[in-house]
């Protein structure tokens, strides 16, 4: 039995999902992926949320990110194990579903490994724009892993900025990372302490993935009218920096309910108070109000970035051809008989 067009789930390989790349550009990529989650943040109200459904062990954890607007439902599959580098595997893999409420059936099965880094450094280089300051021009980079070209790459594209600062505790990670970015349009400077490669910096990112509450941004090492953009690997238990930090800082989440879970703001008392950036989108909260400000993007990832993403997927997978159909559901010509189905596939017994 031929399985009917309805029933053929687009897929986005992970092949598939770098050629859309190259033949859209990453500029245009991460362009796309910005402008749809800002569409969606700015229907903040029409979401389903929730934090992230997790199961945690002591070496990683694994996290279900499920939201639905009236239309489509999304989730992700997606996981974080620092340990997986050192066995030649990545810290972070995931895979995502987008479908349609009315039918209950998947429009697109897509690899988000690649998509999260995408999408990660988009919402990144969104909060940005809207939170650094106007003639940010440098980033420190520290934490020079999986994630770092993708948000050099899109803070140089969507928000102005000409020159890194390089730094991770593996020497090898910043030199990998320089290289790559070889070519480029970008300054880098590879720094032998995360002092140094704040020196000079507007905007300050910190993308690490150890399961511990970490110092790796003291709070000598923040001066006045700075952005942090604080994205690393989060879980409860995990934070990136000292706590006097936020108490100077304005801070800015995507979901309070699971930020205060998982992100930086996991230090403080639960009544301190943060401002959800879909408010500043929709200019209903201030983002930088003047120069010296200390401005903090404590993000953890949510599910409707994920959302976004699928989103854009789904359309330029259509656009490019670059899918495959999936024979994922059982497609009776009687939806009522779907062991009918089963037997009449047996095969013929030999003569």
């Amino acid at each position: 039995m031929t399985p009917s067009d309805k029933a053929l789930v687009p897929f986005v390989s992970v092949d598939q999902m770098m050629q859309i790349v190259h033949k859209i550009g990453l500029t245009r990529m991460f362009t796309a992926l910005a402008d749809a989650i800002a569409e969606d943040f700015l229907r903040w109200q029409d979401f389903d949320k929730t934090p992230r459904v997790a199961a945690h062990s002591n070496v990683g954890v694994i996290e279900l990110m499920p939201t639905a607007d009236n239309s489509h439902y999304a989730f992700k599959y997606v996981n974080g194990h620092p340990k997986n580098t050192a066995e030649g595997l990545q810290t972070v893999t995931a895979f995502g579903v987008l479908a349609d409420v009315t039918t209950g059936y998947p429009l697109l099965l897509s690899e988000m490994t690649l998509l999260t880094a995408l999408r990660t450094a988009a919402m990144s280089a969104l909060a940005a724009k809207h939170l650094a300051p106007k003639d940010a021009r440098v980033m420190a980079m520290i934490g020079n892993g999986a994630q770092s070209e993708f948000q050099c790459l899109a803070m140089q594209a969507l928000v102005g900025i000409d020159a890194v600062r390089l730094f991770d505790s593996d020497p090898a990670a910043s030199r990998k990372c320089a290289a790559n970015l070889q070519g480029r349009g970008l300054t880098v400077t590879i720094c032998d302490t995360p002092e140094a490669a704040c020196e000079g910096a507007q905007i300050l990112t910190t993308c690490t993935a150890d399961k511990r509450n970490a110092r790796v941004l003291t709070d000598n090492m923040v001066g006045a009218g700075v952005h942090v953009n604080a994205i690393g690997g989060d879980c409860p238990g995990k934070t990136e920096l000292a706590e006097a930090i936020l108490h100077r800082a304005s801070i800015f989440v995507e979901y309070p309910p699971q930020t205060r879970i998982e992100g930086e703001i996991q230090q403080l008392a639960a009544d301190h108070p943060v401002t959800e950036f879909w408010q500043v989108l929709a200019g209903r909260e201030p983002g930088r109000r003047d120069a010296r400000q200390i401005t903090l993007f404590d993000s953890v990832g949510f599910a409707i970035e994920d959302f976004s993403a699928l989103r854009v997927v789904h359309r330029l997978a259509r656009e490019t051809g670059l899918y495959q159909p999936l024979d994922l559901l059982a497609d009776p010509d009687d939806p009522r008989d779907l062991f009918g189905m089963l037997m009449r596939a047996k095969a013929p017994a030999a003569a």
